[in-house]
């Protein structure tokens, strides 16, 4: 099949290391729960702060995948 049909759902990466770290963490997480993973678009980026440092960074992201024949 040449023409692929894709679905995006919204996911929310976090890290306490940095923005980075948190979009990886989101991506492996979904891969190991959606099939055909195949993009991602970010969208927000947030954090929790915690006396007054960055506890958690937060990453609002769409993840794309494709959908199975």
């Amino acid at each position: 099949m040449n023409d692929h049909v894709y679905k995006k759902i919204d996911v929310v990466g976090s890290s306490k290391l940095s923005i980075e770290d948190a979009i990886q963490n989101a991506i492996k997480r979904t891969s190991q729960t959606v099939d055909h993973v195949e993009w991602f678009e970010v969208g927000e980026i947030r954090g929790h702060v915690v006396d007054g440092e960055v506890g958690h960074y937060q990453v609002v992201m769409k993840v794309g995948f494709r959908l199975g024949d």
